[in-house]
């Protein structure tokens, strides 16, 4: 692999970039792939194949980006590359039934415990609104609990900060969300059950859905704690309270059925995203079938999409989740050892420069957090040292390593990451650690 040079010989992003900025808001269409966090010109991408990357300069960079989780088996993966070409030729979209919506929803339900029945959208972010707003018309309540740290697209309840007190509903944490529809949220600490309760008896029998992440992606990569989950599913039951898991990112990631099946906690409603459309737009909300019939056309509770299980996106997704209802098991054995070997090497060269840190890996994903705490939440993950990972990310891309523009986003891998690349991350990282600790 050729080394990725520095920003001199990044002048088509830059240009791009420039470009950019006079048309689209900030030069990017999602505030994630701006390098606000890191600084420096985001890199512009030409193509990709496997587990790298090649900008518009023709730089080369092996990717933990995965365009932030599709990429399960790497980029242009020949399947979905035959999959995608076979249905353009039959047309991009029909705006009618199409039997490989069944086949994928039918793949979705068994792989995924809680999933009887799915409803495909467009992207995560309609699919976690859809699950609210159906958990509200099922329950006929209007308050929802979230928690610190955990995003679930940029839906207005969804966009809340703290209020002032322990008790109190949230406040708009974006212009142009309304006090109004932040009255009903209530926000929650990860990984803090106690809390969770408080919220549920101080607004008994208002509370419609608790939703999150069951592994945090989006403040870093952060497991639950033992008896999270299970003190969450047990709460939702006994004050018939709608569990959600959105498992945009972690679905078909941590485990051929996602979280709940890593740790045997079942949802009412589950959220997904990413790997089911291959990499093309995709999103879809699923769940216990006495739920999942409030839905409209068949129940009161309203959504509707035209481009919704676009054959497009359901031929490319079909073709990734048939490959791992297949190959289940020999594909989550070498992610964990990936995985693993992975988190192992990065702490030792951590360990022998004495630096802070924690690191966590969940299945096909992880963090590393600059910091001594014990990263389990938004607080002890906003101790992490931002300036040092900045200094780690340039180092790392100077030298050919594409990682998570922050230090609040994880890293993702897939099935092309093997031997070689793990080595070539590793002995990357031994050099840019040096750079930083110096």
């Amino acid at each position: 692999m050729e080394v990725a040079p520095s920003d001199l010989a990044l002048q088509s992003s830059q240009r791009f970039y420039e470009r950019a900025q006079h048309t689209i808001p900030g030069g990017v269409n999602s505030p994630a792939r701006a390098f606000d966090s890191v600084g420096g010109t985001p890199l512009f991408i030409e193509g990709g194949e496997g587990a790298y990357l090649k900008d518009a300069d023709s730089n080369e960079y092996l990717d933990y980006v995965g365009s932030w989780g599709p990429m399960i088996f790497g980029h242009a993966h020949p399947d979905v590359i035959k999959a995608v070409q076979e249905q353009a030729e039959a047309s991009t979209s029909f705006g009618a039934p199409t039997e490989i919506e069944i086949d994928v929803a039918e793949l979705v339900c068994d792989l995924v415990p809680s999933v009887e029945k799915v409803r495909m959208v467009n992207s995560g972010t309609e699919a976690t609104m859809s699950a609210a707003r159906l958990a509200r018309g099922y329950t006929d309540r209007d308050k929802i609990i979230k928690f610190e740290g955990n995003y679930h697209g940029h839906g207005d309840f969804f966009l809340i900060a703290a209020g002032s007190g322990a008790m109190t509903l949230g406040e708009p944490d974006s212009p142009g969300v309304t006090k109004g529809n932040a009255k009903d949220t209530l926000l929650a600490r990860y990984n803090d059950l106690d809390h969770v309760q408080q919220l549920v008896e101080a607004n008994q029998g208002e509370v419609a859905c608790i939703i999150l992440e069951p592994v945090a992606g989006n403040m870093g990569c952060i497991p639950p704690e033992p008896g999270f989950l299970e003190g969450l599913r047990e709460l939702c039951d006994a004050h018939d309270i709608v569990l959600i898991f959105d498992e945009v990112m972690t679905g078909f990631r941590v485990a051929p059925g996602g979280v709940q099946e890593r740790y045997g906690v079942t949802p009412d409603l589950t959220c997904l995203g990413k790997i089911i459309g291959g990499g093309l737009p995709v999103g879809a909300y699923g769940g216990r079938q006495e739920i999942m019939d409030y839905v409209s056309p068949t129940g009161p509770v309203y959504q509707a999409g035209t481009l919704s299980g676009n054959p497009l996106a359901m031929r490319a997704g079909h073709a990734i989740l048939s490959k791992i209802a297949e190959e289940k098991d020999q594909i989550y054995r070498e992610l964990e050892e990936y995985a693993e070997a992975l988190q192992d090497g990065t702490e030792h060269n951590l360990d022998a420069l004495g630096l802070n840190y924690t690191t966590h890996q969940v299945g096909a994903m992880g963090s590393l957090f600059f910091t001594s705490a014990n990263v389990t939440d938004q607080d002890t993950a906003k101790s992490s040292e931002t300036e040092t990972y900045a200094a780690y990310f340039h180092a790392m891309l100077e030298e050919g390593i594409y990682l998570p523009p922050s230090q609040f986003e994880a890293m993702f891998f897939g099935t092309c990451h093997g031997e070689a690349e793990l080595d070539e991350t590793l002995k990357t990282q031994r050099r840019a650690l040096e750079r930083v600790h110096s």
